[in-house]
């Protein structure tokens, strides 16, 4: 009967046991995933990465990572013109600008030469879900060449697979007739 009681007691044991370890691996195994980066870290951080010191180039494909293969830029490419570009057509535009020679006045830089720098001001953040918007003011400058240039960003972007992509962007440049917005002063 003693014999019994202790087999009896160490069945309960081994059965308590396991189900405590299976208990704890169902836990671990439904444990949440780590929560995505602060959609306005990630956007501040597509800055940076634009950005390069003379003699560089940026991490393009680190850039294009960034967005959705299907995600639509459009830009403000001249004080008159906004152009509309897929994902590699924004990436080209980006590369072509660091090629091309500006001049003011007898001087004459390639910003792959000197250096190009983005870096926001300030930034507004709405995020819902797994959708966000973000706008940026921000500012552009080719090292040493010229004043910062401001402009504002209007990013859209998604969460997938539990990491914020970029969807969509437009740009527009800041003037004298077209101000900082009332949101990002």
């Amino acid at each position: 009967m003693k014999k019994r009681r202790v087999c009896r007691s160490a069945a309960v044991a081994v059965l308590l046991l396991g189900s405590a370890v299976l208990s704890a691996v169902g836990q671990e195994a439904a444990a949440p995933a780590p929560a995505p980066q602060p959609v306005g870290e990630f956007v501040a951080g597509i800055y940076t990465l634009v950005s390069s010191s003379g003699g560089r180039l940026p991490d393009w494909d680190k850039v294009r990572s960034l967005f959705l293969k299907e995600a639509v830029v459009v830009l403000r490419t001249s004080r008159t013109v906004m152009s509309v570009f897929d994902l590699e057509g924004f990436i080209k535009d980006f590369v072509d600008f660091y090629e091309k020679p500006f001049k003011r006045g007898g001087a004459t830089v390639v910003p792959k030469e000197a250096g190009f720098t983005e870096k926001v001001v300030r930034m507004k953040v709405w995020e819902y879900g797994d959708m966000a918007h973000v706008l940026v003011l921000y500012e552009a400058q080719i090292t040493g060449f010229m004043a910062p240039q401001q402009g504002v960003d209007s990013w859209i972007l998604v969460r997938r697979d539990g990491q914020w992509r970029i969807a969509g962007a437009t740009n527009e440049v800041v003037t004298a007739a077209g101000p900082v917005p009332p949101e990002l002063r």
